[in-house]
């Protein structure tokens, strides 16, 4: 009775033991062949590791433990834009003697009460929900349990073999260059995800010895030694080969990035979005659709892009921290770059083709922006338009205002920005200079060809232009002249 006792406490202490999590991200990634550490090797924009520990956050883990070697300055020094307000922390290994020896730099800084979740930097896609599963299957196996991720692949070259014994359970994993032919056969494979109680995986990494074919401190080599001890070592496999793929070269990055776009594709499209073709989509961040959003071919959307009701993106936009409002359109090769301030498209705003709308501007209802228009940092009311060759920046434009082919707002003095002001109604010429800080008064019209310096009444025409001077038979330089 009391031993059934010891081991319920126990096994109600492990189901709520800390989570700490190790993510190893020490490798070379020789075959990348790049300056960049692989770890930092970008996926739908972001860097894999990035993706690892946004998962740590969805676990809600007490401690991150980052391990790094190879460039371990470059990981270390992107690791606060990678997990900002996170409890995130470098080790390093040095030098790089297996992924044993790795999470051996880890244990100082592990808690002996909690329960440790290893992950590979460099395998971006695995779900919230299936660490989860993991982390339950563990804590039913009992108090002291390991508990491995597994799955089976048609081909399983490069991936350490799961052994098991006759009874089914597992006793082993055998890396490639260790296993023998029939070994090479199996096809369930150790994805390189485990978790462990921590006091047990001390004990187990202080007993590995580097005597295999590549003269390396395995981590796989716990599982035998936590059967040696008689704990329970359990498998949770999963169909799903994508989530445990890990990144070796630019092929494989390519390949997974495509994976990865038509897994988003597929769920856009199980939610009502038109995708002209799904494999020509690129989603580098989150995208929220309403009902009845078209999305035609090569469009990229970066950061959080959110799309209203009947919004129609045409072909080869890229518009990165948007949010577009129901029942506007977005003509092909449009560029939207919301930055740190953000873009607001207005409910049946018409945009583009190629027009570029940069951070902080903000379109109210119905307004038009043409062809080769760029907008900054300003705001157009309900109903303005400004269709052709033209640049706002820094302006406040009323409703209803046109502002003409090839004007601009002259607002940076080579020191200093200064805003323009465009009342309601005003009609501005073709051509014209807006020199700011200055204030077109409502309803006014500025002739075509006008350079604005000074403040216009309400109502009026304003014509700023040199008189014309013609000089009869004037003779242009020519080239033979000295």
């Amino acid at each position: 009775m009391h031993e059934e006792q010891a081991l319920d406490d126990a096994t109600m202490r492990e189901a709520t033991a800390p989570l700490e999590v190790v993510v190893l991200a020490a490798g070379k990634g020789t075959r990348m062949k790049s300056r960049t550490p692989k770890v930092l090797q970008r996926l739908a924009g972001r860097p894999l590791l990035g993706h690892v520990l946004a998962l740590t956050r969805q676990l809600a883990a007490r401690r991150v433990l980052v391990i790094t070697g190879h460039e371990a300055e470059v990981v270390e020094a992107a690791l606060p834009g990678l997990a900002a307000d996170w409890p995130v922390q470098a080790v390093r290994q040095q030098p790089q003697l297996g992924t044993g020896h790795a999470v051996q730099q880890a244990m100082p800084h592990i808690s002996d009460e909690a329960v440790v979740l290893v992950l590979s930097g460099d395998v971006p896609l695995t779900e919230a929900g299936t660490l989860q599963a993991l982390l339950r299957a563990r804590a039913a196996a009992g108090p002291g349990a390991l508990a491995l991720l597994t799955v089976r692949l048609p081909d399983p070259t490069g991936y350490g073999r799961v052994l098991r014994d006759a009874q089914g359970g597992v006793c082993a994993i055998v890396e490639e260059k260790d296993a023998d032919a029939g070994q090479r056969r199996i096809d369930e494979v150790y994805s390189g995800i485990l978790a462990a109680p921590a006091a047990g995986l001390r004990r187990w990494l202080a007993r590995l010895t580097n005597a295999n074919a590549q003269g390396e401190y395995y981590l796989t080599d716990i599982v035998v030694h936590a059967v040696a001890e008689g704990a329970a070592v359990v498998a949770h496999r999963i169909d799903d080969a994508l989530q445990v793929a890990g990144v070796n070269s630019p092929a494989q990055l390519a390949a997974l990035e495509r994976a990865y776009q038509r897994r988003v594709a597929e769920a856009l499209m199980a939610d009502g979005v038109r995708l002209a073709d799904p494999a020509r989509l690129d989603v580098r961040g989150e995208l929220v659709c309403g009902q009845d959003v078209e999305i035609d071919v090569g469009c990229v959307f970066e950061g959080r892009v959110e799309l209203g009701d009947g919004v129609r993106i045409g072909a080869h936009c890229v518009i990165a921290q948007a949010r577009i409002e129901a029942g506007a359109q977005i003509a092909p090769f449009t560029h939207i770059d919301g930055g740190s301030a953000g873009v607001v498209v207005g409910p049946a705003c018409h945009i583009g083709p190629f027009a570029r709308l940069r951070p902080g501007t903000v379109l109210g209802a119905e307004v038009h922006v043409g062809n080769f228009v760029e907008i900054k940092n300003s705001t157009l009311a309900a109903g303005a338009k400004a269709n052709h060759l033209a640049y706002l920046g820094d302006a406040a434009v009323g409703a209803r205002v046109n502002y003409g082919a090839g004007s601009i707002t002259a607002n940076y003095d080579g020191a200093r920005k200064h805003r323009t002001v465009i009342g309601d109604d005003v009609h501005v010429g073709s051509n014209c200079v807006l020199v700011a800080p200055v204030t077109l008064g409502a309803g006014g019209t500025i002739g075509a060809g006008s350079t604005i310096t000074k403040d216009t009444p309400a109502g009026a025409l304003t014509v700023a232009r040199a008189k014309p001077v013609t000089i009869a038979g004037w003779q242009r330089p020519r080239k033979d002249e000295r």
